[in-house]
């Protein structure tokens, strides 16, 4: 059997995989007319069928090789992990109450004209802590279907804010690993990267702020609050202050699990075991989301291994012109490497020694050409169907990552807000 981690040359045929799941999924859902028509894992599995027939030089048992590489890497099973967790979570915390109760509590504590901007501040907040998008979409997806339940509201649209929250935060927050790797391939601190990319984060924030404070102002009075017990809130209570406190986001779910054990054990309500098949339908709930996650990781392997990513390197850096010219290349250098990673930080990563270059030679600031590397890898993260954070949101709310994708008015705002500072040497100081 041969060894065959390394890739080869740059190949635009090695790209093509990924515009075959584009067609096969999007085309066919748009000929329909329904985005549930073409499930997502059949479009990865006939777009991983061609790029297993394209590898060359390689024979079928060793493509199957290469390809259960790029599922088997350690940040693909870090992510399962987390999803199994998430959806023993989702499923047990909703057998026992605990957030119909959570809704209640936030209802009757908040207006309803402030909900929106409270949900998206929140979601804010609380990834900028944890520095994990993903983490703060397990917290509150489940807390804001229930507010929409209450308010007659699109659960795609408040699924969004919460999402939209999420990469504010993955995009600022210090212990986030898109930030981590973006100052460390680019060689400046993290503070300075935070002020750059505050200036040009903060605005498209105050402007999502503001549409939902607009869109609250319609929403109907107080709905009927059910009474139910101030206890069950406690397990949303626990996960939130774990994750608040940067505990890891598997260890959170862990607590959140647990915590919800003990309240069927104290306080009743449904039988132990019937909270244990709620576990099991939870994980099982993620059975899609897995095997999504299993394909796109050995497609994307073979992506890389067929020379794709190398060739969208060579091509973008080929022609550059100026520091405004260099710093979009270094924007659409990230942004394909997500497309064809679907991973920020590994986009980051990837790209982030050829953008260390450009900025040497074109004296840009490594503060700028670190936010640069940020910030688009956020936004192309945050509006792919196959990214694990909308992938995650769908499968926890039986939504299409299609049908969320319109509402992220934030994640649009930030990679308008990007371009522009770009174009317009914003800000001055780091321009």
């Amino acid at each position: 059997m041969q060894e065959t981690s390394t890739s080869k040359r740059p190949s635009w045929i090695g790209l093509t995989p990924l515009l075959v799941f584009l067609l096969v999924y999007l085309v066919a859902s748009v000929a329909s007319g329904d985005f549930y028509k073409m499930p997502i894992a059949v479009a990865f599995l006939v777009a991983s069928g061609y790029a297993l027939a394209i590898t060359r030089g390689l024979k079928l048992e060793d493509r199957v090789l290469q390809f259960s590489r790029g599922a088997a890497d350690t940040n693909i099973l870090l992510m399962i992990w987390i999803f199994i967790l998430a959806g023993a979570f989702a499923g047990g915390a909703r057998s026992v109450g605990a957030v119909d109760a959570t809704v209640d509590v936030i209802l009757s504590v908040l207006p309803p004209s402030l909900l929106l901007p409270g949900l998206f501040l929140a979601s804010c907040f609380i990834s900028l802590s944890i520095g994990t998008s993903v983490g703060t979409i397990v917290a509150l997806v489940s807390i804001a279907l229930g507010l929409a339940g209450n308010l007659g509201l699109s659960h795609a649209h408040v699924v969004a804010i919460v999402a939209s929250g999420a990469f504010f935060g993955d995009n600022l927050s210090f212990i986030s690993d898109t930030t981590i790797a973006a100052t460390r391939t680019q060689g400046c601190g993290m503070r300075d990267k935070f002020r750059v990319n505050f200036c040009i984060v903060f605005p498209a924030a105050l402007i999502a702020l503001s549409i939902y404070l607009f869109q609250g102002l319609d929403l109907p009075a107080k709905p009927h609050v059910s009474e139910q017990s101030p206890w069950l809130i406690i397990p949303y209570f626990l996960v939130l202050i774990a994750a608040i406190g940067g505990v890891n986001v598997l260890l959170v779910l862990a607590i959140g699990i647990v915590s919800c054990g003990i309240l069927v054990l104290c306080i009743g309500g449904i039988s132990i075991w019937d909270w244990v098949s709620s576990l099991g339908e939870g994980i099982g709930g993620m059975g899609e989301l897995i095997t999504v996650t299993l394909l796109a990781g050995g497609m994307l392997e073979l992506i890389r291994y067929n020379g794709g990513i190398d060739y969208l390197l060579s091509r973008l850096t080929r022609h550059i012109s100026g520091k405004r010219g260099a710093e979009l290349t270094i924007a659409a250098l990230v942004s394909l490497a997500n497309l064809c990673t679907a991973n920020n930080t590994i986009a980051i990563l990837t790209t982030g020694k050829v953008a260390r270059e450009i900025t040497e030679q074109y004296k840009i600031d490594p503060r700028k050409s670190a936010s640069i590397l940020d910030t688009f890898s956020c936004f192309i993260q945050g509006v792919i169907p196959y990214g694990a954070q909308l992938l995650l949101a769908s499968s926890l709310t039986g939504l299409s990552p299609i049908e969320i994708i319109p509402h992220l008015y934030y994640t649009f705002i930030m990679g308008a807000m990007a371009l522009l500072a770009i174009l317009l040497r914003y800000p001055r100081k780091y321009s």
